[in-house]
């Protein structure tokens, strides 16, 4: 029986479950904004209580790695690394647009055998973090970050249905009109969706040196201007 403590700070959500081989038994999560450094501590303490009141062994930690947020992304994965360190666990890696596909490949919205799939997520302006992937999670096209205009997708649209979700689609909805794009709400990275990828990465001993792994932040850090200067 694996127990995996799965972390996600990707995004303004903040969220923490507690998967038992192939089924999530915890989670909690938080989405009223960019205050992962205060909930997730609280979230993480609950998550290992009631672990230790069910007696279950901690196996693994799993987090969110990016893209996403920098300042979040450093959160989660600066906690992540605490708990293997104090519990001699090993870390796993869930890429956050991997992730974003977990409800819609668990057969949450019907889609067509040979649909490409588009998770965004939000990078100013009109740009996105994206890739694409078909039904099967392979890697159609690497991440990488898009300025979105109409002709963007056109190569992957002009043969595919495609799917756009994540909370970088909503921008895109006026600029792509193709008729084989098809946009879905409400889609979130959240750590009680991690588990299938983690336990993939477990089945592949896919493991993350503790002392080097660093998130995929895919494009550097920039302060903004301090306010009043």
């Amino acid at each position: 029986m694996s127990c995996i403590l799965n972390l996600d700070t990707s995004t303004e959500v903040c969220s923490v479950a507690v998967s038992v081989d192939g089924g999530c038994i915890w989670h909690e999560e938080d989405a009223t904004g960019p205050n992962h450094a205060e909930r997730l501590g609280a979230f993480v303490d609950e998550a290992l209580s009631f672990i230790d009141s069910h007696a279950i062994p901690l196996d693994y930690v799993a987090v969110s790695s990016g893209p996403g947020s920098y300042t979040g992304l450093r959160i989660g994965v600066s906690m992540a690394k605490g708990i293997c360190y104090g519990h001699d666990v090993p870390l796993i890696a869930v890429p956050t647009l991997e992730l974003l596909t977990v409800p819609i490949l668990l057969g949450r919205i019907e889609i067509e055998d040979d649909a490409l799939l588009c998770p965004m997520i939000d990078a100013r302006r009109m740009e996105v973090y994206a890739a694409i992937y078909d039904r099967a999670l392979r890697e159609v096209r690497p991440t990488g970050a898009d300025v979105v205009d109409a002709d963007t997708y056109r190569s992957y649209l002009d043969e595919h249905p495609v799917y756009f979700f994540g909370n970088g689609a909503a921008k895109c909805m006026e600029t792509i009109q193709h008729p084989n794009a098809h946009f879905i709400k409400g889609i979130i990275p959240q750590a009680k969706y991690m588990f299938p990828l983690a336990e993939k990465r477990i089945a592949q001993e896919r493991f993350e040196d503790v002392a080097y792994f660093v998130p995929f932040y895919l494009k550097d850090f920039v302060a903004g201007k301090p306010k009043g200067k």
